[in-house]
């Protein structure tokens, strides 16, 4: 019933297990594709091959768009393309070929029968178009072209001209009425003109006859309020070029949103719409993520229209923590997203259940017979590896448990006192779960590997017993012996959530009461599978063995009772 004595050479294939192991864990970290985020060496294998800003600018100003070209120009610059030179040289000579058009941000043919723009306007820049519109003799000279229209959603928009009930304006045909009558205005043209997604279109149409209808602009004024920002920050081929890849009134809302709080952004912004051909998800990523997803969105510029298209389909944020990336392997993420994805995370458990067997070959148990591994081995160095992936993924994801921070960027509704004596409702505020902390994901890791570390010790010690050529009885009693060491996991628990409740008090880490007490959570269930699992079933066998073993009666006690 003995066990021979323990061969002490280290098994050959323990240390080429733990490097296999960990060459299939690095593999896997150095795939660039994440589960919440995506990784910089994914934009840049998107953005390869397709056009930059400069280039897609330089487009825009063989289409006579200055407008918009100038903010391509802007981003550009503020990315360091390289083509951004060539880009403003192209901007300059069709700006001295045509100077008037340049306060219009570019040529028009359906508005210069009503303005000519080929005459001198006195602007020799970029112009907001509500500047066109706001003089009296332009207003008419407008209302007196549009009244004319046949287009059923013009003459919806025109209608609201007599609506007395208004919020925030003064009404149309009053006076001080002028910015909204101009407005009005602006949107009866552009959508004349067809200068809006036909999805805007039908969804102006229905608001102006539902206001027509009820006699108050309701939910038209927001989108009026709206077209009243950005028409003072945009000339006519700007705001035209935007309002084609708007599909929604929510969107416009939001874009004017971003013009009022973030107009340093606005190149980028515009640039990013344009180049997307989608307002819609620039807004709502922006609106999403704020200032940190500006620089996610800039980043994205950088590299390409491939990576800016990528970047807002997916409308996750950049992993900037994620370290280096294998790039050969883009292109295959971009094809096949989730089969990297899983091949990534199997690529873990993988890797790390290779170095549990080579260090359960190698440190626990190293006169086991490497070839005939047990069934239960191989359980635990799967549960293992499983647990151990868990935590990589964790802290290699920041985005997974971590919520986003509040957006700069979010819309605000200011509702003002309507009746005197009555104070404003205390503003109620909704209490969202707190995100664990990078700090306190790196805590828990430490104190499950030191677990991990004990574990392993403890099974190395019960083996160390086992292979010993000693009687049973004699192991029983050098496992009692070890009862502290098997116990060992609970200190070191305890020490852990002692020296986490310090870091926190010293504030070198966040405070988290989960970070503490975690520790002592681990080194629990750690002493209760090692003691129940390993201990408790080790000395059965002991037991068992002592009692079937024959009893040997020493020879001077047999002669006395002789």
């Amino acid at each position: 019933m003995n066990v021979g004595p323990s061969n002490s050479k280290t098994p050959p294939a323990a240390p080429a297990l733990i490097l296999a192991g960990l060459a299939i864990a690095v593999l896997a970290w150095l795939l660039p594709v994440s589960l919440k985020s995506i990784s910089p060496g994914l934009l840049k294998a998107a953005g390869q091959g397709t056009p930059s800003l400069a280039s897609y600018g330089r487009d825009l100003v063989d289409t006579e768009k200055i407008g918009p070209a100038s903010f391509l120009l802007s981003a550009s610059r503020l990315v360091g393309d390289p083509r951004a030179p060539a880009l403003q040289r192209s901007l300059e000579q069709l700006s001295s070929q045509q100077p008037s058009l340049v306060a219009w941000g570019g040529w028009d043919p359906f508005l210069d029968p009503l303005f000519n723009l080929r005459s001198p306007s006195g602007q020799s820049e970029s112009t907001p178009i509500l500047r066109f519109f706001i003089p009296e003799h332009a207003r008419h000279t407008l209302h007196a072209y549009l009244s004319n229209s046949g287009s059923l959603g013009v003459q919806a928009v025109l209608r609201t001209h007599d609506i007395p009930g208004t919020g925030r304006f003064v009404p149309a045909n009053r006076p001080g009425g002028q910015p909204l009558d101009a407005v009005i205005l602006l949107t009866a043209l552009l959508y004349q003109g067809e200068h809006m997604s036909s999805q805007l279109q039908r969804e102006i149409r229905g608001l102006a006859e539902t206001a027509v209808d009820r006699k108050q602009l309701g939910a038209l004024e927001g989108f009026y309020l709206d077209m009243l920002s950005l028409g003072r920050r945009f000339d006519w081929t700007e705001l035209s070029e935007l309002l084609r890849r708007a599909d929604s009134v929510k969107t416009v809302g939001e874009f004017a949103q971003l013009a009022r709080v973030a107009p340093d952004q606005m190149p980028f912004i515009y640039a990013a719409a344009l180049f997307s051909d989608s307002a819609d998800r620039v807004a709502d990523y922006l609106i999403e993520y704020g200032k940190t997803g500006a620089d996610d969105l800039r980043s994205a510029l950088a590299e390409g229209q491939g990576a800016v298209r990528l970047l807002l389909e997916r409308q996750v944020p950049v992993n900037r923590s994620g370290g280096p990336s294998l790039s050969a392997a883009g292109a295959l993420v971009l094809e096949q997203p989730r089969l990297m994805l899983a091949v990534k995370y199997l690529g873990y458990v993988l890797g790390i259940f290779l170095i549990l067997r080579g260090l359960d070959l190698w440190v626990v148990a190293p006169g086991r017979d490497s070839n005939r591994p047990g069934a239960g081995q191989h359980a635990r160095a799967g549960a293992l590896a499983l647990v151990l992936s868990a935590l990589v993924v964790v802290s290699t994801e920041p985005f997974l448990l971590k919520a986003a921070p509040p957006s700069e960027y979010q819309l605000q509704l200011h509702l003002p006192v309507l009746v005197a004596g009555i104070a404003p409702p205390v503003s109620s505020t909704i209490k969202t779960p707190l995100a664990m902390e990078t700090s306190t994901l790196v805590s828990i890791g430490v104190f499950a590997v030191l677990q991990v570390v004990m574990y392993l010790i403890c099974l190395r010690k019960i083996n160390e017993i086992d292979e010993q050529d000693l009687p049973p009885l004699l192991k029983l009693r050098l496992m009692e012996n070890e009862e502290n060491l098997f116990d060992s996991g609970l200190y070191v628990g305890m020490m852990g959530t002692a020296a986490a409740l310090v870091l926190q008090v010293l504030k070198v880490i966040e405070p988290n009461l989960l970070a503490a007490y975690s520790s002592n959570l681990f080194g629990i269930i750690c002493v209760a599978i090692v003691k129940i699992r390993h201990v408790r079933g080790f000395r059965r066998r002991l037991i068992l063995q002592a009692q079937a073993a024959p009893v040997a009666v020493p020879g001077p006690v047999a002669s006395v009772a002789s």
